[in-house]
């Protein structure tokens, strides 16, 4: 079968190169795209008298049964179809006649893969951010859930200060909040239409480019022709938003593998979520954790595919751009199942709050707010801070906490300090206390969930 735009060549492709430059087996996950953006341009040329109304009809019918055959399997594409819009046109040719050539008519391949990947991107966009508004729903619900519990807040992962578990999980709402604000700004920067940009100059046709903007659900036409072929930085953008959010799936993903630990036990994963072991019997892995952390590496080599790509293309269109769509397909399609993985294991997570508990009484999570009372008394805090670090090494002497240490000992660190001069430290006390606003306080976590529902109730659809 000889090529659309074979006319100016003498000689088929060799079949080795046919298979190498075809992109149909990937791109054909596009026909939908494809097909609403021929069906708006055949629409405008009817109306612009470019070609008949009668004609615009047969070509919007022809190209209807083809979504219908596709849809239902009736359609196998093969290397001869070269990419998704070959394969649709050469089809629409064979079942309307001359009619369907009518349909290139002011329009490249150029700007129609960029319209049907805008098109497919938005689309997925819409569906990623429901499914983060879904994980988000379930944070909501365990921060609620878990506002009062007192957990460890580690840092260098060393016992850090006394945090609760609803604290914690706010502290991921924000990021994956950050995620969907990103998404969002990328929808909003991608969406304008380059069909009618033709090549890279445009075209002589009298063609109407907002209509076609406003039938596909654009905001508006693309400005610059050249630009619109040449620019892949929304897929660029997608495809940094999708490698940000992955690295927060995969922190949280890591401290999953921790908290299940046995040296740790702070959680217990949900049987569905976890995997035995080939040869030992006792073992329930936390496989899809483990899988969330390592899918992270596979979006990042997605972004950085697509970034080496570009950085050497000259403007206008180049083949190199045919590479823009595999790591664009693998990073939507590992980031979707990614997110919906993580959000069914989190939901069916449970924390083991007696293991926790047991743990609360070492590293001395008290001492900032040992440091905070003496700081309250007039003792400079950097004083204060020494005082402090002394105490905990006499208690590692001792082998106690502070409330072990005897009024003689706190004397002789400094003889400023006694036992009432630390105040309440205890362990619900330190975080009861800590009230400021975005702290760890029960009440103000509770602020940071109700803040957190009205963000999220607000969201208008894309």
């Amino acid at each position: 079968m000889a090529s659309l735009w074979s006319g100016r060549f003498e000689k088929d492709m060799d079949e080795t190169v046919k298979q190498f430059n075809a992109s149909i087996f990937f791109d054909k996950r596009m026909y939908q795209e494809d097909i609403d953006g021929s069906i708006a341009h055949a629409t405008m040329l009817g109306k612009q008298g470019i070609i008949t109304q009668e004609e615009a009809e047969q070509i919007i019918g022809g190209l209807e049964s083809i979504r219908q055959d596709i849809a239902q399997g009736r359609i196998q594409f093969t290397v001869e179809d070269e990419d998704i819009h070959m394969g649709v046109e050469s089809r629409l040719i064979a079942r309307i006649g001359d009619v369907g050539k009518k349909l290139h008519t002011a329009r490249s391949r150029n700007d129609q893969c960029q319209v049907d990947a805008r098109l497919y991107l938005k689309r997925q966009i819409r569906q990623i951010l429901d499914s983060l508004r879904t994980l988000e729903s379930i944070i909501l619900e365990k921060a609620e859930k878990y506002a009062d519990e007192i957990t460890i807040g580690f840092t260098h992962t060393q016992h850090a200060q006394p945090i609760t578990i609803g604290f914690l999980f706010m502290a991921y709402f924000q990021m994956f909040r950050r995620d969907m604000e990103r998404l969002m700004d990328t929808y909003r920067r991608m969406d304008y239409c380059p069909l009618g940009s033709c090549a890279l100059a445009g075209t002589a046709m009298p063609i109407d480019r907002f209509q076609t903007a406003e039938q596909l659900g654009f905001a508006a036409p693309t400005e610059n022709a050249m630009d619109s072929v040449a620019d892949r930085d929304y897929s660029l953008e997608f495809l940094s938003d999708a490698a940000i959010s992955m690295m927060h799936i995969s922190r949280w993903a890591e401290e999953f593998v921790w908290w299940n630990a046995s040296e740790f036990s702070y959680i217990a994963i949900d049987d569905s979520f976890c995997t035995g072991s080939s040869i030992m019997p006792q073992k329930k892995n936390p496989d899809m954790a483990e899988l969330l952390r390592g899918k992270a590496g596979r979006v990042y080599g997605d972004l950085m595919q697509l970034l080496t790509v570009m950085k050497g293309t000259p403007l206008a269109y180049d083949k190199d751009f045919q590479e823009d769509k595999e790591g664009l397909f693998d990073a939507i399609d590992t980031w979707k199942a990614c997110i919906d993985i993580f959000a069914g294991m989190l939901h069916k997570t449970e924390f083991r709050l007696d293991q926790i508990h047991q743990q609360l009484d070492k590293g001395f999570l008290n001492a900032t707010d040992a440091a905070d009372h003496f700081a309250k008394q007039g003792i400079p805090f950097r004083e204060a801070h020494s005082i402090v670090g002394r105490m905990v090494r006499a208690c590692e002497k001792k082998g106690c906490d502070f409330a072990g240490l005897t009024e003689a000992d706190l004397q002789s660190i400094d003889s400023r300090i006694t036992k009432a001069s630390l105040g309440d430290i205890s362990i619900k006390a330190c975080v009861n206390t800590r009230t400021s606003f975005g702290g760890t306080a029960p009440e103000e976590v509770r602020r940071q969930i109700q803040a957190g529902k009205q963000w999220l109730d607000s969201l208008a659809s894309l």
